[in-house]
């Protein structure tokens, strides 16, 4: 399963705590520049270890990059995989230019429009966003991928977590 996000310079603000009398005033940047990310969750037939691969761009994730990313995770799958994902035009179309070059490996499964509910990623989005990264104030682009590389990259290393974002999703393993 694969999807997108992205995140910015400013922070996404949540509910703190303080002294009484102390509102906590948060100061940030007044530009809007991004990171995009595309990550999958895949769960092998034996079901015993999920994996977690993600990539991040300092761009609007498009076609090619959706493709690119296909690639990536069939080489380190080594094998035929069955994609589930949304029908955003960038995948729709990515899907259909790697069938067209005769892509053998990738066997496709759509999820019903409207349903972010339905994909276990969108779990690992708003874990990063409203859990890790809840009010953090990034320096700069390098200083935000960094905390991104890092959150994302800590979920890799929890199975109970990944279990919990299929969970999420009604999706028995």
């Amino acid at each position: 399963m694969i999807d997108e996000s992205g995140f910015m310079l400013q922070p996404l603000v949540r509910r703190t705590w303080a002294p009484r009398g102390q509102t906590p005033i948060q100061y940030s940047w007044d530009r809007h520049d991004r990171l995009s990310a595309i990550a999958a969750l895949t769960l092998p037939p034996q079901r015993q270890r999920l994996g977690l691969y993600f990539q991040l761009h300092r761009h609007n994730i498009r076609t090619p990059e959706v493709m690119a990313f296909l690639r990536l995770i069939h080489q380190h799958l080594r094998r035929k995989f069955i994609l589930v994902l949304d029908r955003y035009s960038a995948h729709r179309k990515a899907v259909r230019l790697l069938q067209e070059a005769g892509c053998d490996w990738l066997e496709v499964e759509w999820l019903p429009a409207y349903a972010p509910d339905l994909n276990p990623v969108e779990m690992v989005w708003n874990h990063s966003k409203y859990a890790d990264l809840a009010n953090f104030l990034p320096d700069d682009l390098n200083h935000l991928e960094g905390a991104v590389r890092a959150s994302v990259g800590a979920m890799r290393q929890q199975g109970s977590r990944l279990r919990a974002c299929f969970a999420y999703a009604r999706l028995e393993l």
